[in-house]
């Protein structure tokens, strides 16, 4: 073992130094620790779900988003939230849109349809004092340097901190779910009672998943010295975990289906007279607001064999995430076989396409003028397009119209001394046109506009994943998300790859992942094995060798010649990791009296590194582990710092689970260490 200094040489950024396979001894980079072993992987026994008597699942969406809960004690019963007050006339109200209004001091004012219909009957000059949150999931899936300082901005242009606006999303759902769950149980259910579930999009790092963990903790769904109480779900990996449990009559195949262009008049696809059989069910279930599951798995995977592969695209408002999932036979859990891709292709591209088109027949000045000066009116546009682009559909014969708020034209012409329609004359832009009647009229033309560069980044990047070895084979594609019910989409994929493998629509498609991240937290042990996302480990220094270390990382101390910079990986990206699987790595303080050790971690997207500054290589977050006051060996005289030297700190590491976990004990005492991992500091 080796003890160094305390003194804080900055040599890089690594607090840590860890003992590796490849060398006997290592000294640590920062002069704060020192090593004592390395362990290889090894699994212990995942752990079983934790009898709590209810699973509040919410999925918190882009565009939409709800909530449902199950009771242990009848977990093939999962009970859907009410139906909400207001919404759009024609639109199956499953869930409701992810909107927020604060009042001009910053207070919760309401969420969804009733924040929407409030806000839109303001007064315009009162409106611009309010604050109108819209769709602000994605500021944290684009947002690169994600913190707890991170702002969103309003409609009204005024920024507020992110984890406060999530903060009150999530404590919105958690009154209205605990007075629904209370009403429905026959027993008093107290808090810890309670497993919470959250969603997130499985292409979301470490700092985005902690940022919803952290705003749960602030919203008060459960304490931050609870953890366990709350798990993280991945979209698509909730969506498969209830896909696995579908029967023939709760999916359409469009492998086996002619494709309509017609529709019915309630607006669904008119496939043949099983699946209307089984809307008229899905119709009576949406009335009670209760699914039942099967208690195994559906009858669709007896169709799978042992090594069968499907993908779950999972295609929502704001991002695509794409799975690759086998089922074990015969216990039915799931293996990730590919690391989760995808990217910000969701349905909202359709709705900037729509404003890119505005900016370019009325000006970008102007319509950026227009959102500041008249908030409301312009989310009563998004609104009035929302509700249209539900019912495009290929080949329609007939234009959609829009309709354009009064305010808007109004304000055209005053702004622009000329109408509205002169305006789309002098754009040259045939494929849209203007009604007297105060409409834009969009040709099929205009819509395929709107819609091609979204399905068509949807499309390649399921092509790519399906060309991958990995990955190849595949036998079941499912489409889910709400931005799967466009027959748009459906209509480019079922052309691309329907000949390739069976494209299965579950019904209800945008409340599967929402049903799944239910059956997750019943049993969060359903999938086996992830794939690992990144390349995470630790810098440390190693015996320098000459001719294989670059000259520029050699550091000589007390008379040894070491290497610095080299990356002593965790692991690997699109690694196999089971859960329950963990990394352990033993240190030891470096002076006696030490309370804190901080460990930096690295990630990279690739695993052709061997260095922490190599291209690519981030500092990505830190492990912190505070000490308690160490006890004195058994027959010590001396107090309480005797034998601190040699102190053993053992951290535990697991990779295998939906968010990275860090555990440590005192190996002398066997107490346990306050241990934390932190990506959200950077």
């Amino acid at each position: 073992m080796i003890a160094l200094s305390s003194s804080r040489i900055q040599i890089h950024q690594c607090d840590s130094a860890v003992k590796n396979t490849s060398s006997p001894t290592l000294l640590l980079t920062d002069l704060c620790l020192s090593v004592l072993f390395y362990s290889q992987r090894v699994e212990v026994r995942p752990r079983m779900a934790c009898p709590f008597s209810v699973v509040v699942a919410i999925d918190f969406g882009t565009t939409s988003s709800g909530y449902a809960f199950s009771f242990t004690q009848d977990s093939e019963a999962i009970h859907m939230m009410k139906r909400w007050e207001g919404g759009d006339p024609g639109v199956a109200n499953q869930k409701s849109p992810t909107c927020l209004l604060l009042t001009p001091d910053l207070r919760f004012h309401s969420f969804g349809f009733a924040a929407r219909d409030f806000y839109h009957d303001l007064d315009p000059e009162e409106a611009r004092h309010w604050l109108y949150f819209d769709k602000f999931k994605m500021k944290i899936h684009s947002t690169s340097d994600l913190t707890m300082e991170t702002e969103l901005e309003a409609v009204n242009g005024r920024r507020v901190r992110a984890i406060e606006v999530f903060a009150h999303a999530l404590r919105f759902f958690r009154e209205h779910a605990l007075k629904e769950v209370k009403d429905q149980s026959s027993s008093v259910l107290e808090g810890e009672e309670i497993r919470w579930v959250i969603t997130v999009p499985a292409v979301w790092r470490q700092p985005a998943k902690q940022f919803m963990r952290e705003a749960a903790y602030l919203a008060g769904l459960v304490s931050p010295d609870c953890p366990e109480q709350l798990l993280i779900a991945l979209e698509p990996e909730a969506a498969s975990i209830y896909c696995r449990k579908l029967r023939l009559h709760q999916v359409i195949d469009l492998s086996l289906q002619p494709f309509t262009n017609g529709l019915d008049l309630d607006g669904s696809r008119p496939f043949d007279s099983s699946f209307r059989q089984a809307r008229e069910q899905l119709r009576r279930s949406r009335h009670s607001r209760t699914f039942l599951v099967e208690s195994g798995t559906g009858e669709l995977w007896s169709e799978l064999q042992t090594g069968d592969r499907y993908i779950v695209a999972d295609c929502g408002g704001g991002t695509v995430d794409l799975t690759v999932h086998q089922i074990e036979q015969p216990q039915g859990t799931l293996k990730e076989l590919y690391k989760a891709s995808g990217g910000p292709y969701g349905a909202v591209g359709v709705d900037l396409a729509f404003e890119a088109m505005l900016c370019q027949i009325f000006g970008e000045d102007f319509i950026q003028t227009f959102k500041a000066k008249r908030p409301a009116a312009w989310v009563d546009l998004t609104i009035a397009f929302e509700a249209r682009k539900r019912t495009a559909a290929p080949g329609r014969a007939n234009a959609l119209n829009i309709s354009l708020p009064f305010s808007f034209i109004d304000f055209y012409k005053r702004h622009k001394g000329q109408s509205v329609e002169a305006a789309l004359r002098r754009s040259n832009m045939n494929i849209v046109k203007w009604s007297s009647q105060g409409m834009l009229r969009l040709t099929q033309e205009a819509m395929n506009e709107l819609f091609q560069p979204t399905i068509t980044n949807i499309v390649k990047h399921i092509e790519e994943l399906m060309a991958k070895p990995e990955v190849r084979g595949v036998r079941f594609l499912f489409l889910v998300g709400g931005f799967a019910e466009s027959p748009m989409l459906q209509k480019a994929v079922q052309k691309a790859l329907g000949r390739t493998c069976r494209i299965i629509i579950p019904h209800d498609v945008g409340l599967t992942i929402l049903k799944g991240a239910v059956l997750f937290g019943l049993d969060p042990t359903v999938v086996r094995v992830r794939r690992c996302p990144l390349t995470y480990g630790v810098g440390v220094l190693n015996r320098f060798i000459d001719g294989r270390h670059p000259r520029d990382k050699l550091l000589i101390k007390d008379g040894r010649e070491w290497c610095t910079d080299i990356l002593d990986r965790f692991v690997c990206v699109d690694q196999s990791v089971a859960l329950g699987e963990v990394v352990r790595r033993s240190y030891t303080p470096a002076r006696m009296g030490q309370r804190k050790i901080i460990i930096n971690i690295y990630c990279s997207t690739t695993d052709d590194i061997t260095y922490i500054s190599d291209p690519g290589v981030r500092k990505c977050g830190t492990i912190t582990l505070d000490l308690p006051e160490p006890l004195p060996p058994p027959g010590a005289v001396g107090g309480a710092g005797a034998g601190a030297e040699r102190r053993e700190i053992r951290a535990t590491m697991q990779f295998g689970d939906t968010e990275i976990k860090v555990t440590a004990v005192d190996v002398m005492s066997n107490r346990s260490v306050r241990a934390s991992i932190d990506f959200l500091s950077n």
